[in-house]
């Protein structure tokens, strides 16, 4: 029999990632993991690293070192509750959360950008983390000067402080108005028809189950600290976030 999925509350409304603190039960033990029936924490996965935090109980408290999503969600803890607990309240590391947040948000923004200024050069790769990202971009041979280009139209996007949404959509609908190559939609199975849909107002709209911001506002600025090659015809580009307010030289 399969195990019950773990309710994921960040997810389904923009402000859900928001939320730091919640109440849950824990409903299966490892030997350094709980499984809960609800959880806040983002487990790894696509491309962004997983939130950490706090698990309490009476008596005591676990710190959560990791979380993982495979097939069930595991809150991988530094030491687990004892035996009697049966329910926990857990607290995100909201600082780190948000700063995976205000990365997430605009690696949406850069890759939809990309695509547009140069024909259509698509990524193919990302990695989130609270204090630089990466992404990969095919087929591309960005220049500096196609460096300083892409810096400068997400800075004036950024801004602009156009709001983000979530949409739920079905595939279909969503492929009659954004290129299925641009949303990377050829990569989901034909299996996933009801889409968890990161909109940038006017700007990109793409499908993605991590955590955003609501207002481009919050994320700042970017700054683009280099290109690398990663095969052929593929350069990663690395950036990192300047706060809102703060000048990028």
């Amino acid at each position: 029999m399969a195990e019950a999925a773990t309710e994921l509350l960040y997810l389904t409304k923009m402000d859900d990632a928001y939320a730091r603190e919640f109440d849950a039960r824990i409903v299966k033990r490892g030997d350094n993991y709980v499984v809960l029936d609800r959880t806040l924490f983002y487990p790894e996965g696509g491309g962004q690293e997983f939130d950490t935090g706090i698990l309490r109980y009476p008596g005591g408290t676990s710190t959560v070192v990791r979380v993982e999503k495979k097939g069930i969600v595991k809150h991988v803890l530094d030491a687990l509750p004892p035996p009697d607990v049966e329910s926990v309240h857990g607290v995100v590391d909201w600082d780190r959360r948000h700063a995976h947040m205000r990365m997430h948000t605009s690696q949406h923004l850069i890759s939809g950008l990309v695509y547009d200024l140069f024909g259509g050069v698509r990524t193919v790769g990302n990695q989130i983390h609270a204090e630089r990202s990466r992404i990969d971009f095919r087929p591309a041979k960005f220049t500096d000067e196609d460096l300083q280009r892409i810096e400068a139209e997400t800075n004036a996007v950024l801004a602009r402080k156009l709001a983000v949404r979530i949409v739920w959509e079905a595939r279909s609908d969503l492929e009659k108005r954004v290129k299925p190559d641009r949303a990377n939609l050829d990569l989901l199975p034909a299996s996933v028809q009801n889409l968890r849909v990161i909109e940038i107002d006017g700007m990109d709209a793409c499908p993605c189950g991590g955590t955003h911001v609501r207002n481009l506002g919050e994320i700042g600025r970017v700054r683009i600290l280099g290109k690398s090659s990663k095969g052929a015809e593929t350069v990663r580009i690395e950036y990192e976030l300047e706060p809102a307010g703060a000048t990028v030289a």
